[in-house]
């Protein structure tokens, strides 16, 4: 084990999560107002429209693919009727299917955000930032999937990896577990907390934003002005 592991897999994902916590609370105390998506769709609506189509319809399946293979034990799944077969088959295939939608959204989204001069005009610094970071935990989660399970067959990410992240959630996290875990994996594993941390300081913040008081709330009646 290097003098980098214990930091790595025990001591930066708490530092990531209580970012994501404590900026969240003090971003939503202080800055309410800048609590959006600050949408661009104004400048360019045929690009956004096309990329933000298939990045939600990719990434909400690929999210539950995720906490399905590292929340869920193998024991558990083997006890429901789900074997490393069937597994594989989601999580390789139909997986990768959606992977592939998410990342030829944030393709499209990234080349529009940063060729279209009005658009980078309207742009952050934290948005150009969240808009690569994204594109590169996605490439680098497609290349684990397809390319470093091929080159290595007989890692079983839900032996390792998935063990060490429910260990998280008990405060007992075993660095020992991720040292042989390949490196793409450990990559695309350390961008994403990477990704936590940035979450409160970015327009990320407007995934938390969703309208429920338009449910409850009452009719808008509109009515024609008649002249006398």
């Amino acid at each position: 084990m290097s003098i980098m592991d214990p930091f790595l897999w025990v001591i930066y994902p708490y530092i990531c999560f209580s970012v994501f916590v404590v900026g969240h609370i003090y971003r939503y105390r202080t800055d309410q107002f800048n609590w959006t998506a600050k949408s661009s769709e104004f400048v360019e609506k045929k690009r956004l429209r096309a990329g933000s189509l298939m990045f939600h319809l990719g990434i909400i399946p690929v999210i539950m693919g995720h906490v399905a293979g590292l929340g869920i034990p193998q024991s558990w799944m083997e006890a429901v009727g789900v074997n490393e077969h069937l597994y594989h088959i989601g999580a390789v295939y139909i997986g990768s299917a959606f992977g592939f939608l998410t990342l030829a959204g944030m393709v499209l989204l990234t080349f529009r955000r940063f060729t279209m001069k009005n658009v980078r005009q309207l742009s952050s610094a934290s948005d150009m930032i969240v808009n690569v970071l994204l594109l590169f935990i996605v490439a680098v989660g497609m290349y684990s999937t397809l390319v470093t399970n091929a080159l290595q067959p007989d890692f079983n990410y839900r032996e390792t990896v998935s063990v060490w992240f429910r260990q998280l959630f008990l405060f007992r996290p075993d660095a020992g577990l991720m040292i042989d875990v390949p490196l793409s994996f450990k990559i695309h594993i350390t961008a994403g907390l990477l990704i936590f941390a940035l979450w409160p300081f970015t327009r990320l913040v407007h995934v938390w934003s969703v309208p429920l008081n338009y449910i409850g709330r009452r009719y808008i009646l509109y009515r024609k002005h008649r002249k006398i």
